[in-house]
């Protein structure tokens, strides 16, 4: 983040009945491999979006896709009805939010914070925000990046029933489910979970193709079998078969981050006295990936590393 001059914008003016008029400003922070289409789909309901990025690259992204971007954070806040913010990890969530953004908004202005981070920041987002009388809502991302493009996200929001009501349209505008999963913190503590079984998940999936392989099993007949009963999953179902079986490992979802993420779970899982041996063993896993050079590959690509760690060539769908 840039530094920011001090300063702060009047509240935004709402209708009779408190929500803001499609034509209000909304400030997007983050603008990564789903920020980027998560603000071109809200920019599509008639709301003015103008992003922001550290990354000249990025702004130029959305710029090239049709968005309004900017290098100046101030001046996708500035007069903010609403602010999103979709950023890497808990500190910089923390310092952009509460020590660069939340100094230039007025009262009443809305944070929407979509990033996965630790719970206890969170809560101080929440906690600090309320001092400034800028109200706050969590609303981590479900689903994978080709939901992200396609508008088709679901979202675990904590929020305050008006907060709530306020910013469901907006979110309705980059997804197609949406679940009020109580007040601020909620939101995160949902997605907690859900992580923390979807990537575990994921990697069971990289060892047992790896063991089909190793068995010299057709993968197509395994995948249908595997989708047949009770083992299946969404990542066999949605994300394995378009990225890595088909020879795609670019990054939806980074296993850098899965590894993060899983990281998020242990830490609030050992704070609460709560054992989590299996997601213990999976971080390691990926921990493996990692140092073997897989860290930025797609998180389905933790087939690649097993099954090199197994001397096996990764499979792959039959091409036409």
């Amino acid at each position: 983040m840039v530094g920011l001059t001090s300063g702060s914008f009047p509240p935004a003016e709402r209708d009779q009945f408190g929500v803001y008029a499609m034509n209000s400003k909304v400030g997007f922070v983050g603008l990564g491999r789903m920020g980027l289409s998560m603000a071109l789909n809200l920019r599509k309901t008639g709301h003015t979006v103008i992003g922001y990025d550290l990354r000249a690259e990025a702004v130029a992204r959305l710029r090239a896709a049709g968005g309004e971007g900017t290098e100046d954070i101030w001046s996708a806040i500035g007069g903010a009805d609403v602010v999103f913010t979709m950023l890497p990890n808990s500190a910089i969530v923390q310092k952009a939010v509460l020590d660069e953004i939340a100094p230039q908004l007025g009262a009443d202005t809305i944070v929407v914070d979509m990033s996965t981070v630790d719970p206890v920041t969170t809560d101080a987002l929440a906690a600090g925000l309320k001092r400034r009388g800028i109200k706050f809502s969590d609303a981590p991302v479900g689903r994978l990046a080709q939901h992200a493009d396609s508008g088709e996200c679901l979202f675990m929001v904590g929020a305050e029933p008006d907060v709530f009501e306020t910013i469901r349209p907006m979110l309705a505008a980059m997804g197609t489910t949406i679940h009020h999963c109580g007040g601020a913190g909620t939101g995160i503590r949902m997605k907690i979970v859900n992580n923390y079984l979807a990537i575990a998940a994921c990697q069971l999936n990289a060892e047992a193709l790896t063991l089909a392989t190793r068995f010299g099993l057709d993968l197509e007949q395994t995948i249908d079998v595997l989708n047949g009963t009770t083992a299946t999953n969404g990542h066999l179902k949605t994300n394995f078969p378009i990225k890595v079986l088909a020879g795609d490992i670019s990054p939806g979802f980074q296993i850098d981050l899965a590894h993060k993420d899983l990281g998020l779970a242990l830490s609030a899982g050992a704070s609460m006295n709560v054992p989590l041996a299996m997601g213990s063993v999976a971080r390691e896993c990926l921990q493996l990936a990692r140092a073997s050079g897989h860290g930025g590959e797609d998180f389905s690509a933790l087939l690649d590393a097993w099954c090199r760690l197994a001397g096996l060539t990764p499979p792959r769908f039959k091409r036409d």
